[in-house]
């Protein structure tokens, strides 16, 4: 940087700088343009925002033990010689185009509050929002690094379920960001043996090869004293390639030390200023040098140094982020220049919801009650032929239509109106509406609508399930679902019984003190196939019920692409979206209680005609204890005497006896006989409780959506006009959200245009460059 010209370094600036404007543009349009940055990511304590600030050159964290860091921070750092001292900025929350210079002591204030208030916020103590902080500075390398909180391990048991459930919050929120794969993951791992898989774990669930991943071991001066033998140091600095599991970036970990001291004047403070921090790292990175040498008892090779040192994972990540700077500035610009048409195209629909809006407010007089009825009408016919292409099949939605939420909310201009009427209890109702509600795969199906979980609490691969990659809605959904449901609760066995249940099962009888071995099984089998199948029920019911509830939003969409919908009705589609959400959720409970009178039933009482459903094999199994009478039964029929072949099955049967209904000793015999049992009865359970399920849910929850839900919204539409004619049409609240729409759109251009132009006339500099 320092020997380049100046004409280099100002198209590295611009360079820099148009990327940092690109990256906050894809964070508040969540828009996936190709951003690079590198994601920070370990486990709480691991030194994160300690590396962080080591590759800064300053301090400015809220750093120590325990959970500190609640909001992802986000710094912009750019090279800047002139910068003697860091200057920083602290970008608008509520405004992103706007920036404010902060010190470092207001910076760290800020964010130490920030980290405050969360840890204190009962309802959220973690937020997916990020603080971005521009920094220039002479020391600072031109990277964007996203620091996020840190992982969190909690131990099991009841009393540690708030940290547990933090630890959910927090895994959730890293996952969401290394979601991106534009960014660069570090790895922070805290350890000295590597098949120890701590926070690689966690990324490998996103990035299962590395291949987007490069893995930083911290603290290495506190590890070197833990190694005895010089070949303990070789397998740490080399771990073998089966190791770590995959392709890592950089082929091999980078080793990190970062002193612990703190800068400040106070007597708590070890450093005075941030250039003793810097000198300190320095200093610490060659110790660490020195006491690897010694211990190998031989000097590092130049490969094995340039991993070593928080100076060296600078550089290695600098000179990777320009080659990906450089390789994608001309692939963004066709991206920003398809994103000018869509906001152009957003911005322009807008203008003619506005004029619609206009149009009506001035025609509004001039119609009467039945006018108003017949466009209720109107619209409750489009809005079920929609809901029926849907659940028959169709692909005129896209399945990747709505990935951006935004999108839908701007076309439907629902929101805005909504707030300024102060509808939060609908705002609640209708939250799917500006969920992620495009065609799901399966594994999206089960982290928003529930996945099949047994008691053991091991999900079926999803790859094993047909189209489980497709993203799918409407009847085709509902389709995979229950094929889903039928896969895994057909595979389910029956659970592990213990001596103690089948002893505990026997009992006492009211008029002998024998066991009866068949009620023992009854009453094992009926409880482990209540325990097991109930959960399902539950499960089912949700997924459904999500499926169906995802059909609104997307024949809004349908409606608004054939250009159904009809401005200044949205009240009529409150009404819509509140009777639809109602009926679906009651038909799914009384479909599910149906369901559930059914599960009751049959464990409630044994039918052997209908819970034996493998008489044949249950007859063999136990034949399996009598194969003596059984041999003796066929030397009767081939002219054997007749006389000692009945004595013989007659004692046979006295054992058999003695060992079952005048013993309470369990014997091996009678616990396989029960078990044997057992098995039969959970089994024709299972068959029936498969069967009797999907049918009820096809007759009594897909079905009303088709025969009954028509007459209920024709109802509910047709009391929408005479009980709320005045708020219907109230076209100035209307106006006023799409003016707000039209000037955030505006502003949404201009950044975006301006955006593209830099990074053309950065295109333009390079291809010059290079013809040089």
């Amino acid at each position: 940087m320092e020997g380049g010209s100046e004409d280099d370094n100002k198209c590295e600036w611009n360079l820099y700088e148009a990327y940092n404007e690109l990256h906050a543009l894809a964070q508040d349009l969540h828009t996936p343009f190709d951003a690079p940055a590198v994601l920070v990511v370990g486990h709480q304590t691991d030194g994160k925002s300690a590396l962080v600030e080591a590759l800064m050159g300053f301090q400015f964290n809220h750093v120590g033990g325990g959970t500190k860091t609640r909001r992802p921070i986000t710094l912009h750092m750019k090279y800047d010689p002139q910068c003697e001292s860091p200057s920083c900025y602290l970008v608008s929350d509520t405004d992103p185009s706007l920036s404010h210079q902060k010190s470092l002591s207001q910076i760290q204030a800020y964010i130490e509050a920030e980290n405050v208030r969360l840890e204190h916020d009962s309802s959220s103590q973690f937020s997916a929002k990020e603080i971005i902080i521009k920094v220039e500075y002479k020391y600072c390398p031109n990277l964007t690094i996203i620091d996020t909180p840190g992982l969190i391990a909690p131990a099991p048991g009841r009393k540690n379920r708030a940290l547990q459930a933090q630890a959910r919050a927090v895994e959730s929120l890293v996952r969401a960001k290394m979601q991106h794969k534009e960014f660069i993951i570090l790895c922070l791992e805290d350890c000295s043996d590597w098949s120890n898989a701590t926070t690689r774990r966690v990324v490998m669930q996103i990035d299962p090869e590395l291949s987007r991943t490069v893995i930083v071991s911290t603290k290495l001066d506190t590890r070197i004293p833990q190694f005895a033998r010089p070949s303990d140091v070789e397998v740490f600095l080399s771990p073998p390639a089966c190791t770590l599991d995959g392709c890592i970036l950089g082929d091999s970990p980078f080793f990190t030390s970062v002193p612990s001291g703190r800068v400040g004047s106070g007597c708590d403070y070890l450093y005075r200023s941030n250039d003793e921090f810097k000198q300190a790292v320095f200093s610490r990175e060659i110790e660490d040098v020195a006491s690897l040498e010694e211990k190998l008892g031989r000097s590092l090779s130049k490969q094995e140094r340039s991993r070593i040192g928080v100076s060296k994972l600078r550089l290695f990540l600098e000179e990777m982020l320009q080659q990906r700077y450089i390789s994608n500035v001309p692939l963004i610009i066709p991206l920003l220049e398809k994103e000018y048409r869509s906001v152009t195209r957003k911005l322009s629909d807008i203008n003619q919801e506005l004029r619609c809006a206009l149009k009506l407010k001035v025609s509004l007089f001039t119609l009467d009650e039945a006018k108003l009825k017949e466009k209720g009408r109107t619209f409750h016919d489009m809005f079920l032929t929609k809901l029926s292409l849907l659940l028959k099949g169709t692909v005129v939605a896209p399945p990747d239509k709505f990935d951006n939420a935004q999108y839908l909310i701007s076309k439907l201009a629902i929101f805005g109106y909504l707030l300024s009427l102060g509808m939060w209890s609908w705002l609640n109702s209708l939250t799917f509406l500006f969920c992620f509600v495009s065609g799901e795969t399966l594994q999206d199906e089960r982290i928003n609508g529930g996945a099949f979980v047994g008691a053991d609490g091991v999900q079926f691969p999803h790859k094993l399930i047909p189209n489980a990659g497709m993203r799918l809605y409407g009847g085709a959904q509902y389709h995979r679902a229950m094929a889903e449901f039928r896969f895994v609760v057909g595979g389910i066995k029956c659970p592990p019984i213990t001596r103690e249940e089948i002893v505990n099962a026997c009992g006492v009888e009211d008029i002998h003190d024998g066991t009866n071995y068949s009620r023992t099984a009854c009453v094992i089998a009926v409880a482990k196939a209540r325990d097991t199948f109930e959960p399902f029920l539950h499960q089912l019911g949700s997924r459904l019920l999500h499926i169906l509830k995802r059909l609104l939003p997307i024949s809004v969409y349908l409606l608004q692409k054939d250009s159904e919908y009809l401005s200044g009705h949205e009240v009529f589609l409150r009404r819509v979206a509140s009777a639809f959400n109602n009926f679906a959720e009651s038909t799914e409970k009384s479909c599910r209680e149906k369901c559930m009178e059914d599960l009751v039933s049959t464990t409630r009482y044994v039918s052997w005609s209908l819970h034996n459903k493998s008489r044949a094999g249950l007859r063999q199994f136990l034949d399996s204890f009598g194969g003596t009478e059984h041999s003796n039964l066929s030397h009767v029929a081939s002219g054997t005497d007749s006389s000692t072949s009945i004595q013989t099955t007659e004692t046979k049967l006295a054992d058999l006896l003695d060992s079952t209904l005048w013993n309470r000793r369990l014997a091996p015999s009678s616990e396989r006989i029960v078990y044997g049992l057992v098995q039969q009865i959970f089994h024709g359970i299972r068959e029936y409780f498969l069967v009797s399920t999907e049918l009820k849910f096809n007759c009594f929850l897909l079905m009303p959506i088709v025969d009954k839900l028509p007459a209920l919204l024709r109802e509910d539409l047709e009391s929408a006009v005479e009980d709320d004619l005045d708020n219907v049409f109230d076209i100035t609240n209307l106006q006023h959200s799409l003016g707000q729409q039209k000037r955030d759109t505006e502003i949404e251009l201009k950044r975006i245009k301006r955006l593209k132009e830099k990074f053309r006339m950065i295109h333009e500099k390079l291809i010059l460059h290079q013809a040089m």
